[in-house]
């Protein structure tokens, strides 16, 4: 079974999130980002918000170091 991650510090920002999240399944994960991008970074809950976080899905586990 794969899991699926996206890793902010692969996204700089002003607030230097660190933060992780990973899902066994891409739906779940896509969960999980919409709500860490809306409350912790200020996005909007979109369709193309939506579109844009899972083309930055990766196969695996976040790594230690970025």
């Amino acid at each position: 079974m794969s899991r699926y991650f996206i890793d902010c510090r692969n996204h700089p920002s002003d607030t230097k999130c660190s933060v992780a999240l990973a899902a066994d399944t891409k739906e779940e994960l896509l969960e999980a980002v919409v709500q860490h991008g809306t409350q912790c970074h200020g996005y909007q809950d979109t369709p193309e918000f939506r579109e844009k976080i899972m083309r930055e899905f990766k196969e695996g586990s976040p790594p230690i170091k970025v």
